[in-house]
Order: C-alpha cells, then sequence, then structure tokens
C-alpha cells in the first residue's frame, strides 16, 4: 500500500454486508477509505480485513445531521479531499408488516435512514467536491430492485427507494458544472445477513413463500469499484446487478 494514495473513499454503513464487501474491495485496490456506522466494533473488524491499508472509522449515524457534518470533516481532517461517497446505509425496516398495521415511528425510521440519509451524505460530499481542488468526485448511491418493482409488506423500503432514484437524477443534473458525477447501484439477493432469510424461504407476490437464489456480495463490490474508478467524463447513471434466477424480472 501506498502512503500518498489517488483517491479518498467515504463509505456508509461499511459494518457489514455490502458497506464492508465494496470498502475492502477499495482497500485492497488502494484507496484510503473512512469507514461509516452505527457502531465502532465492525467498522474496525472491516478496517482490519485489509491489513496496512489506510483507513478511518467514524461512528456515523447519517439520519443525524450533525454526525454526518462530523463524518466529512474527520475524512477531509485527516485525507485531504473526498472523490467517492459509497451512499449505502440502509434499512429493510420491519419485514413483512402489511400496510395498515405499519407504524408512523417504523415508517419514519425507514425514511430518516434510507432517503434522508442518504440526502444528507450526498449534500456534505457535494458540498466538499464542489469546493475542493481539483474539484469533483463521484457519489454512487445504494438502490435496489426495489426502486423498480416492490415486495409484498415492503412499502417504506420500496418508496424511499424509488425516491432515491429520484435523487440520483437531480444530483447527477446539478454536479455537472462542478465535475461531480453521480450514478445507483439497484442491488438484488447478494448474499449478506440482511438476505439470509430469502434462501429459506421469502414471500412471494402470488402469496407463496419460496426460497430464492443469491449471488457473492464480493461480484457487487467489484462492480461498485468499476463505477468508481471510472474518469469524471464517463458515468455509470444506473446499473443492475443480482442474482442471475432470482425471480425479480417475473415479479407480479
Amino acid at each position: 500500500m501506498t502512503d500518498t494514495p489517488s483517491k479518498i473513499a467515504v463509505v456508509t454503513g461499511a459494518g457489514s454486508g455490502i458497506g464492508r464487501a465494496v470498502a475492502v474491495e477499495l482497500l485492497g485496490a488502494g484507496w484510503s477509505v473512512v469507514l461509516a456506522g452505527r457502531r465502532p466494533e465492525p467498522l474496525e473488524e472491516t478496517a482490519a480485513l485489509v491489513p496496512g491499508a489506510l483507513s478511518l472509522t467514524v461512528r456515523t449515524d447519517v439520519a443525524r445531521p450533525e454526525d454526518v457534518t462530523a463524518l466529512f470533516a474527520a475524512a477531509v481532517d485527516r485525507f485531504g479531499r473526498v472523490d467517492l461517497l459509497f451512499n449505502n446505509a440502509g434499512t429493510f425496516g420491519p419485514g413483512g408488516v402489511p400496510v395498515e398495521d405499519l407504524s408512523y415511528e417504523a415508517w419514519r425510521h425507514v425514511v430518516d435512514t434510507n432517503l434522508n440519509g442518504a440526502f444528507l451524505c450526498a449534500q456534505a460530499a457535494y458540498r466538499q467536491m464542489k469546493e475542493q481542488d481539483p474539484q469533483g468526485g463521484r457519489i454512487i448511491n445504494n438502490g435496489s430492485v426495489s426502486a423498480h418493482a416492490p415486495r409484498p409488506h415492503s412499502a417504506p423500503y420500496t418508496a424511499t427507494k424509488h425516491a432515491l432514484t429520484g435523487l440520483t437524477k437531480a444530483l447527477s443534473l446539478d454536479g455537472r458544472p462542478y465535475r461531480i458525477a453521480v450514478g445507483q447501484i439497484d442491488i438484488g439477493n447478494a448474499a449478506t445477513d440482511m438476505t439470509a432469510r430469502m434462501q429459506t424461504g421469502a414471500l412471494q407476490a402470488n402469496g407463496e413463500v419460496a426460497p430464492e437464489p443469491v449471488m457473492d456480495v464480493a461480484d457487487v463490490a467489484r462492480t461498485v469499484r468499476h463505477m468508481a474508478e471510472l474518469p469524471l467524463e464517463a458515468n455509470v447513471q444506473f446499473a443492475t446487478v443480482l442474482a442471475t434466477t432470482m425471480p425479480y424480472v417475473g415479479r407480479g
């Protein structure tokens, strides 16, 4: 690993799952990575997976504006700039709850994390990328195939992921004058703790419960790295990466 890496990334939700896989992929490729998440211990575990790499762990609740401000201040203080934000932190919320039984508190928690948190992090990254020298950078939002088609009983998650697509488009347009490229990766059935239940049985649109195939989360991480390492003159606006035989295309 070099002591003067050329690229600095901020990865939210870096303590597990897709966030951990992407952070490890970037660290292994020579990036310096700021690992953000609500629990310090898993962040330290992620950093330890790539010995010798340059990383910084910052406890962050993305739904709290003051935490997001502190995250980007720490990133710039340590590394001087931000070249990439992987806007990954998110939650499914209460699974399998019919909309008529969903509490407002549960709805609000998903919206605060998946949408408001993504906005706050993107806003902070945008401000930094606009002002730094050289100007510019890249934001990759973690959408979902739920940004296209819902699962049963998933109103909060599906609504936030649809909204994230609109945020991606708006940020991509507004970032053009400042060399800020913004794209989105929509992921289906990557093998993580969050998706473990899908292999044993997931509720389908026809009311049946059926196991679903999953893919290696490392394949997602490699796709994010490809998007991240493009020159700023090129952008993957939207990418969909999913387990080949998952029922997504036939939902409904």
